[in-house]
């Protein structure tokens, strides 16, 4: 087994101290460092909005990790502050910037692993250097937010970008008691998403009193003194206290382009199997790869903390000398917005369409719980489906908690390729105050069986 002396990870968020941890266990003899640009390692980014709503009291909640407890614990030497310029390929060297010191060091490895995770897009008249201009990507972005909104008390705030971050924010901000505005490029919030979840969507922020803006590419900014004070809209000037950009994330590749190695969709690392780059010497894991979608077999793009998490632990082993193999991944994801809770695992049907010509689907709308229980809500959900061969490739699910459930037993299913009218044989629980009687995916299947 190859026994490489020398492991270095670039990243400290998700995939990184995954990596690092995962190199230290396989090779304990290894000397393991992770360097990271912020001050802080192992941070909760999903848990931001909780954060800026409240639900979670302190910023430091979602630091899971100091740099001085993940060396005790982890056995890894830790360099926080400290950013990567270059990768000498060749020499197998990477050249490093003390962001305190401003000194420069060399660094040599044997097995590097990037982890470079993603960046927030900006807008170009808007960048965020503007003083109340903010993404919410990392910690130190929602530290700025906090600070900020301590010292300004803002009332009003929009949001521009209705994705997950940008409906998660809206929610925050609402909690807040700020005045709040959503703006998207599209004529529908939470583009990407299924046509009859953005309506729900739509729905609920006008039931929410959360203005919809459509075609905010269109809106123009007024800026003084180094804040934006008012947009134009409509014909109208309308003041603003804070805005927070959600336009989406691209992956960060810089260092990637500047040692030229092979990119692919969306600028992405491309790696195989074994999350080794177009260099054997170069492993690459969490939001900066494109990956294998299991369901179209086609390269991919997916974002998501516990695919990075679990990708770093693939890396790790294999810089460190094993030959670990990742398996091509279903999306599969969650999110809580608007006092409503969201899941999608596999396609949409746009997405199915394009590779699978046969592609229908199935919808149902169904009671979380009996009727007669208090809260009793209605879900909706869409099955996806190719009518052909029956397989299931996707679905999506908005009402209450169980549509995280909802994914995952449709993940699995997908994984081994079940048929979507097998939904009807399936036998759910039932209580009252938990499920309903007949359980939504039983609806889906019934409807799929009628249906061929």
């Amino acid at each position: 087994m190859y026994n490489p002396r020398k492991i270095l990870i670039i990243g400290g968020n998700a995939a990184g101290p995954a990596a690092a941890a995962k190199a230290k266990r396989v090779n304990p003899d290894a000397e393991v460092t992770l360097f990271e640009g912020s001050k802080y390692i192992s941070t909760g980014t999903c848990e931001i909005p909780y954060v800026l709503s409240g639900e979670i009291e302190n910023y430091n909640d979602i630091i899971f990790y100091d740099k001085e407890k993940f060396e005790a614990e982890k056995g890894v030497k830790v360099y926080t502050n400290h950013f990567v310029n270059s990768i000498n390929r060749k020499e197998k060297k990477i050249k490093v910037r003390n962001l305190i010191s401003d000194d420069e060091i060399f660094y040599e490895y044997d097995s590097l692993i990037l982890c470079t995770g993603s960046v927030p897009r900006q807008i170009q008249e808007i960048p965020f250097s503007i003083e109340n201009v903010f993404p919410l990507k990392f910690v130190s972005d929602l530290q700025r937010l906090l600070g900020f909104i301590s010292k300004n008390n803002p009332k009003t705030c929009l949001i521009i970008g209705s994705g997950y971050i940008g409906l998660e924010a809206a929610s925050a901000l609402r909690k807040r008691g700020l005045s709040v505005k959503l703006g998207e490029k599209f004529s529908n919030p939470f583009p990407g998403s299924e046509p009859e979840i953005q309506e729900i969507i739509k729905d609920r922020l006008s039931s929410l009193q959360i203005e919809f803006i459509p075609g905010i590419e269109s809106l123009k900014y007024i800026i003084k003194n180094n804040k934006v004070v008012q947009y134009k809209h409509e014909g109208r000037l309308i003041e603003i206290d804070l805005i927070i950009v959600s336009a989406g994330i691209m992956p960060n590749t810089v260092l990637a382009q500047m040692s030229k190695l092979d990119l692919g969709l969306h600028n992405g690392i491309v790696v195989n199997n074994k999350l080794q780059t177009s260099d054997p010497n170069l492993y690459a894991a969490g939001d900066n790869i494109i990956i294998k979608n299991f369901i179209t077999s086609k390269e991919d793009y997916m974002p998501v903390a516990s695919i990075a998490h679990s990708f770093g632990h693939i890396a790790g082993a294999n810089a460190a000398g094993s030959s670990q193999i990742y398996k091509p991944v279903i999306k599969n994801i969650a999110v809580e917005f608007l006092e409503l809770a969201y899941s999608q695992a596999g396609l949409t049907l746009d997405e199915a369409v394009n590779y699978f010509p046969q592609a229908v689907s199935a919808t149902a709308l169904a009671l979380n719980k009996a009727q007669v229980m208090p809260n009793s809500s209605k879900t909706f959900g869409k099955l996806i489906y190719d009518k052909s061969s029956g397989y299931i490739l996707g679905a999506s699910f908005i009402g209450k908690n169980e549509v995280t459930g909802y994914a995952d037993i449709v993940s699995s299913l997908i994984q081994n390729r079940v048929k979507a009218f097998s939904l009807d044989d399936l036998y759910f629980n039932y209580t009252p105050p938990l499920s309903p009687f007949v359980n939504l995916l039983s609806i889906l299947g019934r409807k799929i069986r009628r249906n061929n």
